[in-house]
């Protein structure tokens, strides 16, 4: 699949992948401080921005999808950085490909099966009349039925676009991701990578928890471990300073 990107620096490559209903463009604090470092590579991955759709929404299609375009790319290894489902994408890409990733980082995600944490999204998402809704103020109100917080409804209706008919329709591939949700849920597919990795939490976000380093250290066995104090899910977003330099203290550690 040919993924959508953006990329823009010099130096190595950074390969950097977003999250659930996300697209490249939610990296753009990152991109701006890291492009004097580093030559950025930021994907939409499928299903998401203007990348393509398609019904397979599993970790080891997503991590395929990232190594077609690093090989159209001509980019033989790279650091990869990935936030939530991102994360995961990445954590699967380094195991299947270990000799394509140099460092490993991973943004509030852990190699865990998680519960439905998007089921309020989803009904937002799905709850909104593309065919009657006349403006983004319309969409809002709808989605607030069921998505209480403004900044999440704010990011999910990002991906409001209108089609070539004014008509408004989703850049995402709603009704897949939401078919094949469990597959988002599930952890990456069994293996092991062991290069250099780091884990950074939010500090207030329950996606890393301690009941997680066993799986981290099984996985990961070179895995360190960064807290961002003052954060949620969205660190990366709501501490852009703090998290990009832990990413340049990481990269730039010879391991």
């Amino acid at each position: 699949m040919e993924l959508h990107y953006h990329r823009t620096g010099s130096g190595p490559t950074l390969i950097i992948l977003h999250g659930l209903f996300g697209t490249w463009e939610n990296w753009g604090a990152q991109i701006k401080m890291l492009s004097d470092q580093f030559d950025i590579v930021a994907a939409d991955l499928r299903n998401h921005g203007s990348s393509p759709h398609s019904d397979a929404v599993d970790y080891r299609s997503m991590a395929g999808d990232v190594i077609e375009l690093m090989d159209r790319l001509e980019i033989e290894h790279a650091f990869i950085l990935g936030h939530s489902m991102g994360g995961k994408v990445a954590m699967q890409l380094a195991i299947d490909h270990p000799s394509r990733v140099d460092k490993l980082i991973v943004a509030d995600i852990a190699p865990v099966t998680y519960p439905p944490h998007h089921n309020a999204v989803f009904q937002g998402l799905l709850n909104v009349d593309l065919n009657t809704i006349k403006s983004r103020t319309n969409a809002d109100q709808q989605l607030a039925e069921h998505v209480d917080s403004a900044g999440v409804r704010a990011f999910l209706l990002k991906n409001l676009q209108r089609d070539a008919q004014g008509r408004f329709a989703w850049k995402m591939n709603l009704e897949s991701l939401h078919r094949e949700y469990d597959h988002i849920a599930a952890a990456p597919s069994e293996g092991q990578y062991t290069g250099p990795v780091l884990f950074i939490k939010g500090g207030d976000s329950d996606y890393l928890l301690p009941e997680h380093a066993e799986a981290i250290k099984t996985r990961f066995p070179n895995a360190s471990y960064k807290v961002i104090e003052g954060t949620g899910h969205w660190l990366h977003a709501e501490k852009p300073g703090a998290f990009t330099r832990l990413v340049e203290r990481f990269l730039a550690h010879q391991a």
